[in-house]
Parts: structure tokens; sequence; C-alpha cells
């Protein structure tokens, strides 16, 4: 059925629901109307390098907020949080609620499309070191204990578990802390390793206040682990404490 028509003011008619001249009352559009796809396409062009941090964050909060403009949000969370690595990292109740010009990352959706990559960029750096010989790759070692345990909050005693070929068999959280300790079980930790019938271990545990040095108690647990691993033919190759930006090795230091 033909529509009605109206006129234009020129004479001619259009049909109703038909394209029509913009209406001088319509509102303009946002100042961020396209932004998205100008970074989108920044970013598919020129590559990652092309962007700011702040700018890559924008990205990763486009979905959860698909009509606000996010960029004082992003621009806010890299100024509380430090970094970007931070912000992905950062423990789900602390980033529920944050919020800044009106737009919040109240949601589950925003919570979790910061915190999946952070979760994707570990996983795929722990991908480079199991079942592979760790001795023969360890700055990717360091990599995958640095990205997983530099930014956690409390300390946390992990145990990589290796065959008699020095590749990764296991890697496991043993215990969690407080922010200054972690209780170890030197028994546990051999127990666990003839269950999984590994025959040398190294030991890693993170320092939350950023410092890697080992105190006289990192130092005692350490040997009383030792001792007990010999007694069952299973080596200890080193213990590695993670801190912001550095990590030390027991072994480098003379200290295994």
């Amino acid at each position: 059925m033909a529509g009605r028509g109206r006129s234009t003011g020129d004479g001619t008619a259009t049909e109703e629901g038909a394209d029509s001249p913009v209406e001088p009352s319509a509102q303009p559009a946002p100042h961020h109307a396209n932004h998205r796809a100008r970074l989108r396409r920044r970013f598919l062009e020129a590559g990652p390098d092309s962007l700011q941090d702040y700018e890559l964050l924008e990205m990763l909060l486009f979905q959860a907020s698909p009509r606000r403009d996010v960029k004082p949000l992003a621009k806010a969370l890299l100024a509380a949080f430090g970094d970007l690595w931070e912000v992905i990292n950062a423990p789900p109740e602390r980033l529920r609620g944050f919020k800044v010009d009106g737009v919040s990352l109240a949601s589950d959706a925003a919570v979790a499309s910061l915190r999946v990559v952070g979760a994707a960029a570990i996983r795929a750096t722990r991908r480079r070191v199991i079942d592979r010989p760790v001795l023969g790759s360890w700055q990717a070692l360091i990599d995958y204990c640095s990205a997983a345990m530099a930014h956690e909050p409390v300390e946390q005693f992990r145990l990589l578990f290796l065959d008699r070929r020095n590749r990764l068999i296991a890697d496991e959280v043993q215990q969690r802390g407080t922010v200054d300790h972690t209780p170890v079980y030197p028994r546990e930790v051999v127990k666990r390793a003839l269950d999984l019938s590994a025959t040398a271990l190294i030991l890693v545990h993170n320092h939350p206040s950023g410092d890697p040095s080992p105190s006289r108690a990192d130092i005692e647990m350490t040997k009383a682990v030792v001792r007990a691993a010999e007694a069952m033919g299973i080596a200890v190759h080193d213990h590695l404490i993670i801190g912001r930006g550095a990590h030390r090795s027991f072994k480098e230091m003379g200290l295994l």
C-alpha cells in the first residue's frame, strides 16, 4: 500500500518512512561517535604500538559500555592502578563500582572484559614453559612467574615440578598467605612431588612489597625443604622470589 506523502517545502513530495533531510532541530552527534571506529582502524592498520595505553584500555571497555565515552574511565583506571598490567589483573572487587564522569565498572561484563585479558596473557606465557625443559628456557620461566605472581596482593608459594629431563610437568600454588608470610610445610611439598613422580623442584614465591630480597625466614624455609626433598632423592634446582620488575634466585645468590 502506498504511503502517505508529505511536502518537502519545494513542491515535491516524499513518502513517509523514506530517508529525508535532517531536521534543523536534530541533536548533533556526540564527539566520540566515530572515535571507536578510528581506534579500531588505527589498531588494525598501524598496529598496537600506535595506541596509547589508555586507548588500548578503551578498546577493552567498548563492549561493556556500548554507548558511553569510556576515555575518561580508561584514563582514570590507569591513574588509580598505576599501569595497564595492574588494571587488567586487579581483583574484581576493586574494579567493581569504579566510577568517573557517570561511567562505571559496576557490571560483571565490564570487569570480565578487563580480567579476561590478564588471564589470557598469563596462560599464554605459561604455555611457553609447560612440557619443556625449563633450564633451557629460563627467561621464559621468569616471565611466566613474574606475570602470574608479581602483582598478587598476598604472598603465595608456588611449586614447579620437573621430570628427570627437567621438563615442567606440573605448576601448582601450594599455599597462600598474608602480605608478608606464607606457611610452607616441607613434608607436604615432598609428598606432592612423589605423587607426581617428579624428580626435581623449583620453589617460587612472591613478595607483595615489591622487594625480592630473601628474608631470614625464606632462607631457613628453603633449607628445610631441601633437606626433606634430598632425603627422598628429589633435587631442588632453585628458589625464586618474585618482586615487581625484579626477581632473586637463591642459586645465583649462592644460597642453594
